[in-house]
């Protein structure tokens, strides 16, 4: 329900130097004092991180490590029976912690010697071009909150459990490290905004909303779904079209409701033949000929 790297509360630095993150009316935690203060210390320990350094720890608190057991539990029901198979042998190869939030550097040092990915912490908004451009060095920008405990199955944000349930358990598995990589290679390729536009929307349409047939039923493997309580047990309903390059790149969806569209690959291998060899070999000439037919009648 949200959009990576774009869909994040706007950070600022105050006059006195301090960080405050700006949370919408609607927010679950907008009249929290308690947790909107958390918010923006740790949102200010992103922001005074320098790549290399190791990642600040957070001093989770005893019920935001509540809120990750309760959606931990809940979203590995949901894997066994939704998840595709190769996301499941990366949750089986990292082995993320079910009783608490691990830290950002624990999951680096899990995940590194695996498919050589780090995590890298992001306070809010990370522009287009680094977030999907650092992929290409095997660096994933990731929030470090938790979503509030009034509603622990939902959040109208990525937060810590979309991104490391969601995209580490993915970016543990060989095939899908390789799909992640080659996405950043092509955001780094690009160099209009509209090609790069094209190339995070068939990102969000595969690694953040993908499904895929697989031993004779219909499989998620998008981190957006895997991470999300509800749409996981509803994405089987909506309207599910085979994979198009074409579509998925031009497709304007709203990304504060459960996605009513989605791509289905036939395989892995699939997948990997149409978005894995568009992202290797696109360039703003190749992509703005792909958008031009999708407008020829």
């Amino acid at each position: 329900m949200f959009e990576e790297a774009q869909y994040l509360a706007p950070v600022t630095r105050r006059a006195d130097g301090g960080v405050e993150v700006e949370l919408s009316r609607s927010h679950p935690g907008f009249a929290d004092a308690v947790y909107r203060e958390r918010r923006n210390r740790i949102a200010e320990l992103a922001l005074d991180h320098r790549r290399g350094d190791p990642i600040p720890e957070v001093e989770y608190t005893d019920e935001e490590h509540e809120v990750w057991r309760l959606v931990s539990h809940e979203l590995s029901v949901s894997h066994a029976e939704y998840a595709v198979s190769d996301y499941l042998e990366g949750t089986a190869r990292l082995k993320l912690p079910s009783d608490r939030i691990p830290q950002l550097e624990e999951v680096s040092g899990a995940l590194e010697p695996l498919t050589g990915f780090r995590y890298l912490p992001a306070a809010g908004l990370v522009p287009l071009r680094d977030f999907y451009g650092s992929l290409a060095d095997s660096y994933f920008h990731s929030t470090q909150y938790i979503r509030h405990h009034s509603v622990p199955l939902y959040t109208p944000e990525p937060d810590v459990v979309h991104e490391v349930i969601g995209h580490a358990n993915m970016l543990a598995s060989d095939r899908f490290a390789a799909l992640y990589r080659v996405a950043g290679e092509a955001a780094r390729r690009v160099e209009s905004r509209e090609a790069l536009e094209f190339v995070s929307k068939v990102f969000w349409f595969t690694l953040e909303f993908g499904v895929m047939h697989e031993a004779g039923a219909l499989k998620a493997y998008g981190a957006g779904i895997l991470s999300s309580y509800g749409e996981i047990r509803e994405f089987r309903t909506v309207d599910i079209r085979d994979l198009d390059l074409v579509a998925m790149g031009t497709m304007q969806y709203d990304i504060t409701h459960y996605q009513d569209i989605l791509y289905a690959a036939r395989s892995m291998t699939h997948l990997e033949d149409v978005v894995g060899a568009f992202w290797t070999t696109c360039t703003d000439d190749s992509i703005a000929a792909l958008t031009a037919s999708a407008k020829t009648p």
